[in-house]
């Protein structure tokens, strides 16, 4: 790569394809690559690494350092390809029939593409609102990749007036999708001969009632539905994964384990439903492991959680975004995205992006030219806008 080398944006999309970025591997080696990029054109920009090290987010400023500006926030990590059925090789791109297909094509490197690919304009447009263009890491796993630099915010860092978060929409405003929060929940018994279930506490039977207590919360949430009628389905929902316990048909299972989530509306309280199955904890601990002596006890840890996105009717990333993307309205995504992270943060924040959910995550993931090419005229509309 040279200085001030312009990529069209297809080229930029097959550049950060060929970076195999699974959220288990380091994402450096594509930072690397859009850092040189940026140092071509002159952009400034920080690098914000992860605690372990071998990650890093990236943050470029394109116009005045000063507040107010509009970050286009993507992320650089991609699920995993093992077992799936490709019909070629996941990070190299391929174009035929109107679609380029790889790994992280939609979901969300196309967006990351189109978003460097337009530096050169933001740099001619001499900007009088600033662009910012933040690139995380560990979306598809804990949707943290973007935290260590929302904090520097308002610090160090300018603080934006609106975020427009990348994801697949189809270039729709969304304004809203759910939370999720996952758990691993052990229970401890003890282990005994099954013919004298009293020298011991089944963990197995403990698990399965607190099971059906989980059950029972999502009924409750299905009752509960959805005021807003925005989200399908239409209610918070409650899901159990896995669960794994027991050594032999007759001794008394010592573990068991099992891993749940729920995803919730906007306007659930997140910590209902964590309180509510703790209350059942104590009583399954109480009843049944420690039915017979202090035999067992229950362990809940939580492993992710990422907030939802609630609407803010009329915020200045709404107004923005809808004009930008030529709509009338809002809608709703089932999936959760970091957006929720800025917004807990004060930032008025939207999802915005090139290309359909329905064809993320799959073998031969795709994003369509045409898709392609919107998102490209939504960012030409961005830069005329902030050098008004």
């Amino acid at each position: 790569m040279r200085a001030g080398d312009r990529y069209a944006p297809l080229d930029l999309l097959a550049r950060l394809v060929a970076f195999d970025t699974e959220s288990s591997k380091s994402n450096i080696a594509l930072i690397d690559f859009v850092a040189a990029y940026l140092d071509g054109w002159g952009v400034s920009y920080l690098r914000v690494p992860n605690a372990a090290g071998d990650k890093q987010a990236l943050f470029a400023t394109i116009g005045p350092n000063s507040d107010g500006g509009v970050v286009l926030s993507g992320h650089t990590d991609v699920v995993p390809v093992t077992g799936q059925a490709w019909t070629g090789d996941p990070f190299t791109l391929r174009v035929e029939g109107g679609k380029a297909y790889g790994r992280g094509a939609v979901d969300m490197k196309g967006f990351d593409a189109l978003v460097l690919a337009a530096v050169p304009d933001m740099l001619a447009a001499d900007l009088a609102r600033p662009i910012h263009i933040l690139l995380s890491y560990d979306e598809e796993t804990t949707c943290l990749g973007v935290a260590d630099t929302i904090a520097r915010f308002g610090a160090d860092l300018p603080r934006p007036g609106a975020v427009i978060v990348g994801e697949p929409t189809d270039m729709a405003v969304a304004d809203a999708h759910k939370s999720i929060v996952t758990y691993l929940t052990t229970v401890h018994g003890h282990e005994a001969h099954s013919a004298k279930p009293m020298l011991g506490a089944n963990a197995v039977m403990a698990a399965a009632e607190l099971v059906s207590e989980l059950n029972a919360i999502a009924d409750d949430m299905i009752a509960r539905g959805d005021a807003s009628g925005r989200f399908d389905p239409p209610a918070t929902t409650v899901h159990v994964g896995t669960i794994q316990g027991g050594t032999a048909r007759n001794i008394l299972p010592k573990l068991c384990a099992f891993h749940w989530e729920f995803r919730g509306l906007p306007d659930l309280d997140m910590a209902e439903i964590p309180a509510r199955f703790a209350k059942a904890c104590a009583r399954v601990t109480a009843e049944r492991l420690n039915r017979y002596g202090d035999y067992g006890r229950i362990e809940t840890v939580e492993e992710v959680a990422v907030p939802g996105l609630a609407p803010d009717p009329g915020s200045e990333a709404e107004r923005l975004a809808l004009r930008l993307a030529e709509k009338n309205a809002t809608i709703s995504v089932p999936y959760a995205t970091e957006a929720g992270r800025f917004q807990r943060a004060g930032l008025p924040t939207v999802v915005c992006g090139p290309g359909s959910i329905d064809q993320a995550h799959q073998p031969d993931e795709f994003i369509t030219l045409e898709a392609f090419a919107k998102g490209e005229a939504f960012l030409r509309r961005l830069i005329r806008d902030c050098a008004g």
